[in-house]
């Protein structure tokens, strides 16, 4: 089996005692490389690169005479059953938009009483690089939808102001030892209230509270442009006023920006009139626009209506 390999070998190679191994190491120290060049790649013929040409070119279609089923972004379907990517979105306005919702909610079989919901997209964008910061904001609907009034928590050890506080529809009202209750889940509200003296000792509720935090009124200056600014004011759960403070969040709607710049919240249920869920509408687009100067340009960037 060896004597394929020791072919061309020298004599003294071959002597006895000699290893294979020792034989094959010494012949490849002293045999000079052998170097292969790559194998140069086979020239096509002026036919196969034509033929490849033709493979790479696109195929186009002479469509001269040909019926054309469908034009794309058409301006009006021809009839009421149609393929909608053919043609663009159509747009309607806040009142025709309810009342297709309306009519589609009878064709449906869905709930009459179904909420209604309002998805709108802001322009949070100020002068240069400046935006407006998400917010949370609460207001009288001119029209209320929930049956069941909000729950008010009033901070206060006054306890006339307590007393006063529960008259006017507060569900809960006390001083600090409402403190450990909260900490504990035991009771919860909507809305939290509370009296200026009493904040200091509020704050190790601030990281459970939140957002509902007791806050003061804030008042702020944005710049419209360089001749005057617009105050721009937040409605705040800390005051002197208790029962005007409680009247005001008992029957209160708040709705939030999210970090994408959308409002997304309930306005109304379909059964209500149309001019009801129109003035809801209404009401926060206002309270919405009021966060941003009017000369920036339109704060709403677009919005639709949607039931669940």
């Amino acid at each position: 089996m060896l004597n394929p390999f020791y072919t061309g070998c020298q004599r003294q190679y071959l002597a006895p005692g000699v290893l294979p191994i020792q034989v094959c190491h010494t012949l490849c120290q002293e045999s000079p490389g052998q170097t292969f060049a790559a194998a140069k790649p086979k020239k096509k013929t002026k036919k196969e690169a034509e033929a490849e040409e033709v493979k790479k070119r696109r195929r186009v279609l002479d469509e001269t005479g040909r019926q054309q089923l469908y034009v794309k972004k058409t301006k009006v379907p021809v009839d009421d059953v149609y393929l909608v990517k053919y043609y663009p979105t159509p747009v309607y306005g806040a009142l025709e938009a309810i009342d297709l919702l309306k009519r589609f909610q009878v064709l449906d079989f869905t709930p009459h009483d179904q909420a209604v919901y309002i998805n709108l997209q802001l322009d949070m964008s100020l002068e240069k690089k400046k935006k407006v910061d998400q917010f949370v904001s609460t207001l009288q609907l001119p029209h209320p939808f929930k049956k069941d009034l909000n729950k008010v928590l009033v901070f206060t050890e006054d306890a006339n102001q307590v007393k006063l506080a529960l008259e006017s529809g507060a569900a809960i009202a006390g001083g600090a030892e409402l403190i450990k209750p909260l900490l504990h889940d035991e009771i919860s509200a909507d809305f939290y209230i509370a009296v200026p003296d009493i904040l200091p000792k509020l704050l190790l509720l601030k990281s459970k509270l939140k957002g509902a935090f007791p806050r003061v009124r804030e008042s702020f200056m944005m710049a419209s442009n360089k001749s005057r600014t617009l105050s721009i004011s937040v409605l705040g759960t800390v005051g002197v006023d208790i029962p005007k403070m409680v009247e005001v969040f008992k029957t209160g709607y708040e709705y939030q920006v999210d970090h994408q710049c959308y409002i997304i919240t309930q306005i109304a249920t379909l059964d209500m009139p149309t001019d009801h869920i129109f003035a809801n509408l209404q009401a926060i687009l206002t309270d919405a626009c009021s966060h941003r100067p009017a000369e920036f340009g339109k704060f709403p960037k677009n919005g639709h209506h949607s039931v669940a």
